[in-house]
């Protein structure tokens, strides 16, 4: 699951919000709330960010994740697709944090076979590949 839009920021930080955006009055400042009561019921949550994402950068993607105060689990450390590192990731309980090396906003736009991976780890229940090759 990826949840990737308006974090914890007001309209006057959203420059690309829209007009729907900026006419939407009743929308939630964050939704952080949303994503603890999410992995509370136990439901895995996957968030991604490209590292190129002018719209949401990591950086913001981070501060998010560390609003909620979770312990990590799995330590940052780069995945690999085709011998290359294809981002870097985290895990935490029921939450699992992942970037995407060379994408913008759109990751599988910008890069289908890492996004593919990152999908695919999803899917298996699993972190994405570390050491070139060996999933975690």
């Amino acid at each position: 699951m990826s949840i990737c839009y308006s974090w914890s920021f007001p309209d006057k930080y959203s420059e690309n919000s829209g007009e729907v955006n900026r006419n939407w009055k009743d929308k939630p400042l964050t939704v952080l709330p949303i994503i603890k009561e999410v992995m509370e019921s136990g439901v895995r949550v996957w968030i991604y960010s490209g590292d190129t994402d002018g719209a949401l950068p990591v950086t913001c993607s981070r501060y998010a994740i560390n609003k909620l105060g979770m312990p990590i689990k799995t330590a940052w450390y780069p995945w690999y697709i085709h011998g290359e590192v294809g981002g870097y990731a985290v895990g935490y309980q029921n939450l699992t944090f992942v970037t995407v090396r060379g994408a913008g906003h759109f990751v599988p736009s910008y890069q289908p076979a890492r996004a593919s991976v990152l999908f695919s780890s999803f899917l298996d229940g699993k972190l994405p590949p570390s050491a070139r090759g060996f999933n975690r």
